[in-house]
C-alpha cells in the first residue's frame, strides 16, 4: 500500500541516502533549499514557482520562463502591465484566449471534461478554481465585499476544506460545464468592469481584506490583485490546454 504523507513536517532538514523514491508525487510542498546529488533524474515532470533552479551547476529557471513566454506570450503582457490601458489590453487578450479554449473543449463530450488527467485539476474544476480567485482577490480585496463566493467556487488545494464550507464553498458539488460557465462569466464580467474602469490612480489604491481567511493580514493595492488574478487566468489555461491535447488525443 502506498504511504501518504500530509501536512507534516517529519522530513523538514531529512536525508535519503540511496533510498527508492521511484514514482513518488510531491503536491504543494516547500521544497526550498532541496539538495539532489548523484541521482537519476529521468522522466522527472516539475510544475510550481521555479527560481534558482540548478542542474548540473546551471540555473535553468530563466531557460524555463523564457521557453514559457515565447509558448504563451500573454505572460509577458500581464507582467509587463504597467498603465491602467495595459491591464486592458492584458484583460482583453486573456478573454480572448479564454473563449477560444472553452470553445475547443466543447468539442469533447462532457464527462471528459470532468476527468483528471494524471491526477491534475478537470478543465471543469479549473474554471471553479478561476471563480474562487476572482471572488477572492476582485470580489474581496478589491471590490470589498465580504461574502462574495459562490457555492461552485474551488479553492486552491492547501485550503482548508472547513474553511471552505466556511465561506459558503461547496468543494464536493458535481455542476455541469453549463452551470460553472454560467457563473464564470459573471465573474469574467466583474473584473472586465473593475478593468474597465481602472485609471492609473485608481490602480494603487489598497486595501487590507484579506483574499479570504487564513490568508496573511496586509495591504494589497488594486494592481496587485488584479495581477494576482489574471496570473491565475494564465497559468491555470496554460494547464487546461496541455490537459485538453491529451483528451483530444483519445
Amino acid at each position: 500500500m502506498t504511504e501518504k504523507h500530509s501536512n507534516t513536517a517529519a522530513f523538514r532538514g531529512a536525508r535519503f541516502t540511496a533510498a527508492d523514491l521511484t514514482g513518488a508525487r510531491f503536491r504543494d510542498c516547500d521544497l526550498r533549499g532541496v539538495k539532489v546529488t548523484d541521482s537519476w533524474l529521468i522522466g522527472v515532470n516539475m510544475s510550481g514557482e521555479v527560481e534558482n533552479f540548478l542542474v548540473n551547476d546551471v540555473d535553468v529557471a530563466p531557460l524555463v520562463e523564457a521557453e514559457l513566454d515565447r509558448r504563451n506570450p500573454e505572460r509577458v503582457l500581464v507582467r509587463t502591465m504597467a498603465t491602467a490601458d495595459d491591464h486592458r489590453a492584458a484583460w482583453q487578450t486573456i478573454e480572448g484566449l479564454w473563449a477560444e479554449t472553452v470553445d475547443r473543449a466543447r468539442r469533447l463530450p462532457e464527462p471528459l471534461l470532468h476527468e483528471r488527467v494524471d491526477d491534475e485539476w478537470s478543465f471543469t474544476e479549473t474554471l471553479r478554481h478561476l471563480i474562487f480567485a476572482t471572488d477572492a482577490w476582485a470580489g474581496r480585496s478589491i471590490l470589498g465585499d465580504e461574502r462574495p463566493y459562490s457555492r461552485l467556487g474551488y479553492p486552491h488545494s492547501a485550503y482548508p476544506p472547513d474553511d471552505a464550507r466556511a465561506l459558503g464553498v461547496d468543494v464536493e458539488a458535481q455542476p455541469t460545464l453549463d452551470e460553472v460557465l454560467e457563473v464564470r462569466a459573471a465573474r469574467l464580467a466583474v473584473v472586465g468592469a473593475i478593468v474597465e474602469g481602472a485609471t492609473d490612480a485608481s490602480l494603487e489604491q489598497t486595501s487590507d481584506l484579506p483574499p479570504a481567511p487564513g490568508y496573511p493580514d496586509e495591504v494589497r493595492s488594486v494592481r496587485r490583485c488584479l495581477r494576482v488574478v489574471m496570473r491565475e487566468e494564465c497559468e491555470h489555461r496554460r494547464y487546461a490546454v496541455r490537459d485538453l491535447a491529451v483528451l483530444e488525443s483519445r
